[in-house]
Order: structure tokens, then sequence, then C-alpha cells
């Protein structure tokens, strides 16, 4: 468990070793404290928050201004976990000077490090990044910014020239600095091949057992989300049933008149209530008070 504040380098040293690094994604203050005090290594604002909590179908509908928000709350929690934002879709597609900008707003807003995904083509865009002193952690296989393109989600690096494409994008992410590296709907010999050849961190989502580390959306892993559910997500809860058995029960109570009961409510000594002399009153139709007419004393 995560005992002090969580950096870049310190996830950097942890290639090879045990235990396995953990990363869950977070997107407001309770959730990042759920998180922390479970002791996650790494908080993942990701921009999967347009599906689980802003109820979009993908993750192309949120912007930078979106996910510093987010990041923000997140951030104001102080946790011991490395705080990682994503980059969300084209705000890294774009000229280095609006790239790195994008990446400061999510750092500003108290990100230690940036996510972005693709693998060669985006080495221009996490050296810019680089530059500025500003982490990075790379995403290939399955990038879901890229859903279009791949034609939905898809699991990734199944043929062997497929395989060693990322395994190419894998080796150059390592060498352009990533800290870390997210490895997402691949077969598990790929992952493990792509584990055994770099130098950083392999972070698995739906890539099997033989990553550095693992990362689950806080949402699937609770069991708030039902819309999709991967062949790799494993329910530890399920959060959502219980969340709407709890609501229920309120509207129930409140229906029913049970709600509040005597000891729920703000009560008055005899004492003083008996002390109130409110006056004659009248209700009128839009249920304000005023006083009653009282009548004028002769001038």
């Amino acid at each position: 468990m995560a005992s002090t504040r969580m950096t870049a380098p310190a996830v950097l040293a942890r290639k090879g070793s045990k235990p396995p690094l953990v990363m869950v994604t977070a997107y407001d203050a309770p959730s990042a404290r759920t998180v922390d005090a479970a002791g996650a290594d790494m908080i993942l604002v990701g921009d999967s928050l347009a599906m689980v909590v802003l109820g979009y179908d993908d993750t192309l509908q949120v912007t930078t201004a979106d996910m510093a928000h987010h990041v923000g709350a997140v951030a104001r929690t102080r946790p011991n976990a490395l705080i990682v934002a994503d980059l969300p879709w084209l705000s890294y597609h774009v000229n280095r000077e609006d790239t790195v900008n994008n990446a400061a707003a999510l750092v500003r807003a108290g990100a230690g490090a940036v996510k972005l995904e693709g693998g060669v083509k985006r080495i221009d865009a996490v050296k810019a990044i680089l530059d500025t002193e500003i982490p990075v952690m790379g995403h290939i296989g399955l990038t879901p910014q890229s859903i279009h393109a791949l034609g939905g989600f898809k699991v990734q690096g199944k043929e062997l020239d497929a395989a060693q494409r990322l395994t190419d994008d894998a080796v150059a992410l390592a060498d352009a600095g990533c800290f870390g590296l997210v490895l997402e709907c691949v077969p598990d010999a790929v992952a493990r091949i792509i584990t055994e050849t770099v130098g950083i961190p392999t972070i698995g989502i739906g890539a099997g057992r033989h990553c550095d580390g693992q990362v689950l959306v806080y949402h699937d892993l609770l069991g708030f989300e039902d819309r999709m559910r991967p062949r790799f997500v494993r329910r530890y809860a399920e959060l959502g049933a219980v969340a709407t058995d709890a609501v229920s029960n309120f509207v129930a109570d409140v229906r029913a008149g049970s709600f509040p009961s005597s000891d729920e409510t703000y009560h008055m000594t005899d004492q003083l209530e008996g002390a109130i002399d409110m006056g004659p009153i009248d209700l009128v139709g839009d249920g304000a008070v005023e006083p009653a007419p009282q009548e004028l004393s002769e001038a």
C-alpha cells in the first residue's frame, strides 16, 4: 500500500519489482478518497469519465476543460497516489504549443503526469510535453479515442504483424522518455513480450497477468456501470444495485409518511414554543403568509 506520495520517478523505479503496481480511475473527491485509502499507487483521471460519469457513448466528447475540472476535484483530496490525467481527443493531435498548453492545464489542475494514446505517430507530442518537464505515460493497444478508426472496441495485436507494430510502438514510447505504458486489450503473450522488452512499467487492462501492474475503471470494479462489461473486468461489488435499493427505500418511506421520524426532526423546547406569539395570519394562494389586517387608529 502506498504510504508516501507517489511520483512518476517512483513508478518508473518499480519496473520488474513486486508487488505489481495498481492504478484505479477516479473522477471526483469521494472516489479519489476511496481509491487512495485503499492503497492504490496511481489514480487515473481518465477520459472514461465521458462514459461512466457524463453518460456519453464514447470518450470523444470530453474536452481539456472537462478533464481539468475533474482533475481538480481529485487533487483537492491530496492523495498519496500519483494523479495521472488523460489528455483528451484532439488535445495533443495539434501543434506543439497547443499540445503543451493542454498538458500544462491538467498539471495546473493538480495532475502529476499526463497520459496520451498512440505509438510512433505520437512521439513528437510526447517529446514536446517532456521538454516542459511534465511526465508522460503512454497508452497502446485498444485506444478508445481511435474507436472509429479501429472499427469498435476490439482486441488489438492478435496477428503477428499487428503484434510487431505494438512492440515497435512500445519501444518508441519508452525510448522517447515515457515513465510507464498502458497496454489495453492485447493478447497476454504480446503483453508479456512488450513487458520483457521495454525498460518502463507496463500497466495492463485486458492484457493478462504478465504486466508490471494493472488498472481498472472505478465504476466497473464496483458495479456502477452496466452498459458495457468487458471480459477483463472483475466485479468486486455490486454497488449500483445497493444504491438503487437504498434510494428506493427512501422513496417508499417518504411516500408512506415515515420519513422523517421524530428522531430525525429538530424540536423547540416546550417553553420556547409557548413563548412565541405569531399573531393572526392569513394564508395567501401562493403559500406566503401575511399579517392579518388591523384597524387603523383615528388621527
